[in-house]
């Protein structure tokens, strides 16, 4: 059925409002069932053998001590998941990162895996495993692996995006590039320039839920996997065609997530467990260490980029320069395009060009992390924009508000934008009483814009009305922020019903229609723009239900607040009938009710967001103390409010960790030196300040409520306005993420002595 997703301006009565959570019971009480919380009768433990080595030649594996330990059912390596990927690079890194091939590429790979009766022998098993390694030169660094004479990690990779295709290989994988006009000309315009480098280094997103599953391969070739995922559908695509399943007999169920925020869009263990359960013939239980999980899953990129901005004295921007390289893991990647796209994003600039480089280095297989690329990208260039409105004796907040962006403005990535909020949340910032409020000896303010794309995608979902005139709606995107509760207040919004009557579910892959992962704010935008559309086809059916229930035209019922209405005088005598009359006499007139919606969601409109932050820095020690916090972003509409400033505050939350403390360390042997929670420290309650917000609602026009992503764009402009809080706060201009007490004093340091 026809479905037009434009915005229509309307008054609600159950979207803006804020209900109890539906999985908030379940989930204090200890009912809700994570990924490590699914058990099967006879299930075995799964447990992976890594490589101690950042970059070693496997020679070869000895698995029959283990294979002869009593209580192993199974043993694997890279041969019992041959290569079933015919020619696609991408699925075949991910078949690599799952189980190592010829090569372990960071400490960490997996190398070999066992399924036991007990987690006790599994353990016994895989220290009977021997593998001869040859231990080859590694390099850790993003700057270090893009010189020429870095060791070379993967000799199938030659540079993309160049003029002509290189001779040699290399461990840059692709060079991109993005912008408009010429920026010699706008340089030698400019009055003022700044110019400088930064660093950020590689952070985890800290999820407290380890990856986990339970696999079952039946006989028949039939398979089951429980997991904790972003994405379920994806999940089963991808582990079909690495172990050569039909994607129909493979069904995946997606568990409660306890958190992912990016991290939970790959497959890691997932393939090893399937295997295991096949070779094994029962199903396989695998959960990962925390040591594994910051050694052996996806992080973030760590990043150098180098930024140029030049103004004339009045304050506007005549050229914007930066050249970016994002580490990828051992697998090419696009983390560096993705930065290249976003870095210069929030403002209206004639002369911009952005160069990006992805970067070969012996860590884990980079993954998402909440506008991935992003935080780092607006880190470098929010830090420049700062100190050039320093140079030019303007305020910080002035200045970006002469130079943002606007509808109509083309972007430095290339679209022209339609209605957008960064210009409303400078506005905001402006006013807001944060930046009156005064600040005392050795704190500083700082504030910084960010940005992000969102994303819609393929999406379906299923809505059936239940003859007591209850609702059921089955979804397909993972609820990684509240969107249960978001889609529930569409669908009653649609229905005219109150929200108490819908329970939204998310239904496995043999349930629904393929859905995309949950990732790009995607959740909420796209699903409830697929609700929409189902409950308005299911409308179709309550009036037509209605109409034989009158003896009418189907042309003269309407539908308005969760009632069909006979229209017209001639119909006095008909009394509205309510979703639970008609659904009650279902059985009489034609069965089952229910509105089913399969759709691409389109135009998800761009997202930006403008903070505030206060720091108080001790000069002896370093430390950095957040006092003060304030995110002001567009919603574009807030479906479930409370939900929207969760979202805002954990990604400032993050954001904070990131700019201060988080960091992956690496030892000279190329081992992560801090692969727990105890060394890799994420923010805790007494670390944060309640973080203050302010939802703006500038719609999105390719959306029928005006609904925008709003899960990413929070974490974007933390690190910078962080950092410009540091910088004014101890005088130095901090250039290097994370600003640790030791980079802070040292900072110091380099000062005087400069």
């Amino acid at each position: 059925m026809n479905f037009d997703p434009r915005y229509s301006g309307r008054n609600f009565s159950s979207v803006g409002t804020r209900p109890i959570r539906p999985d908030g019971i379940d989930k204090v009480t200890g009912r809700a069932r994570y990924g490590a919380d699914f058990n099967m009768a006879g299930q075995l433990v799964g447990r992976v053998l890594r490589s101690p080595h950042a970059h070693a030649l496997i020679k070869s594996i000895d698995t029959s001590k283990a294979e002869k330990l009593a209580g192993v059912k199974a043993v694997i390596t890279a041969k019992d998941l041959p290569d079933l990927t015919n020619g696609d690079a991408a699925m075949y890194d991910i078949l690599d990162n799952s189980m190592a091939r010829k090569k372990a590429l960071y400490d960490g790979h997996a190398v070999a895996a066992v399924a036991a009766i007990d987690a006790r022998t599994a353990r016994q098993a895989l220290k009977l495993i021997e593998v001869d390694y040859e231990v080859l030169p590694h390099v850790t660094d993003v700057d270090e692996a893009a010189q020429h004479h870095a060791p070379l990690i993967n000799d199938r990779v030659f540079t993309e995006g160049l003029e002509e295709k290189p001779a040699k290989p290399s461990n840059v994988t692709k060079r991109t590039q993005f912008g408009h006009g010429d920026v010699h000309k706008g340089f030698a315009q400019a009055d003022f320039v700044v110019e400088r480098s930064f660093k950020t280094e590689q952070t985890h997103q800290g999820y407290i839920e380890p990856h986990a599953c339970v696999a079952s391969v039946n006989p028949d070739g039939t398979a089951d996997l429980w997991v904790c995922t972003q994405g379920h559908f994806v999940y089963r695509q991808h582990c079909a065609q690495l172990l050569g399943l039909e994607a129909s007999k493979l069904r995946v169920t997606s568990s409660e997530i306890g958190g992912g925020f990016g991290g939970k869009t790959h497959v890691w263990a997932e393939p090893v467990a399937l295997a295991l359960s096949r070779k094994a013939g029962r199903p396989v239980k695998l959960v990962m260490t925390r040591d594994e999980v910051f050694r052996a899953s996806g992080p973030t990129s760590a990043t150098s980029i180098d930024v140029k901005i030049g103004a004339k004295k009045d304050g506007t921007i005549t050229a914007a320069e930066a050249t970016l390289r994002y580490s990828c893991g051992p697998y090419p990647g696009s983390w560096a395009e993705i930065g290249a796209m976003t870095a210069f994003a929030c403002y209206k600039l004639e002369n911009v060009k952005t160069v990006g480089y992805e970067v070969l280095v012996n860590r884990p297989k980079t993954a998402a992390y909440r506008a991935p690329s992003a935080p780092m990208a607006a880190f470098a260039v929010e830090s420049v924009v700062d100190e050039l409105a320093k140079e030019l004796g303007m305020d910080a907040v002035e200045f970006r508000i002469k130079n943002a962006a606007q509808e109509g403005t083309r972007s430095s990535y290339g679209p022209v934008y339609g209605p957008i909020g960064i210009g409303p949340t400078l506005e905001a910032v402006k006013s807001h009483p944060h930046m009156k409020a005064p600040l005392k000896a050795n704190q500083g303010r700082g504030m910084a814009c960010g940005f992000w794309f969102n994303f819609g995608g393929q999406t379906c979902t299923d809505l059936n009305i239940g003859m007591d005139g209850t609702v059921s709606l089955a979804v397909g995107t993972v609820d990684v922020g509240g969107s249960r509760a978001s889609l529930s207040l569409v669908a009653a919004e649609e229905l005219g019903i109150d929200y108490s009557q819908v329970k939204a579910v998310v239904a496995d892959t043999s349930s629904l229609g393929y859905n995309d992962m949950t990732d790009g704010s995607r959740g909420t935008f796209s699903s409830s723009m697929a609700t929409i559309s189902a409950a308005r086809n299911a409308i179709k059916i309550l009036k037509d239900r209605a109409a034989q229930m009158w003896d009418i035209p189907v042309e003269d019922v309407t539908w308005e607040k969760g009632h069909a209405i006979a229209k017209g005088e001639k119909y006095g005598n008909l009394s509205p009938l309510s979703l639970k009359d008609i659904a009650a006499a279902s059985g009489k007139t034609g069965g089952p009710i229910a509105g089913h919606s399969e759709l691409v969601a389109d135009g998800a409109g761009v997202s930006f967001a403008t903070h505030i932050c206060d720091v108080e820095v001790d000069p002896e020690t370093g430390l950095t103390r957040v006092i003060r916090y304030t995110v002001v972003q567009d919603a574009g509409k807030a479906v479930h409010p409370t939900y929207v400033e969760g979202q805002y505050q954990g990604g400032a939350a993050q954001g904070i960790g990131w700019a201060l403390n988080e960091e992956y360390i690496y030892g000279k042997d190329g081992r992560l030196q801090n692969p727990g929670f105890l060394d890799y420290r994420i923010p805790v309650c007494s670390d944060l300040p309640m973080i203050d917000t302010q939802i703006l609602e500038i719609p999105n026009p390719n959306h029928p409520y005006g609904v925008r992503g709003v899960g990413e764009t929070s974490i974007v402009p933390p690190l910078a306005a962080i950092a410009n809080a540091v910088s004014n706060a101890v005088g130095v201009r901090m250039t290097h993420i994370p600003m640790s007490p030791p980079r802070i004093l040292a900072a110091l340091d380099a000062e005087r002595e400069g």
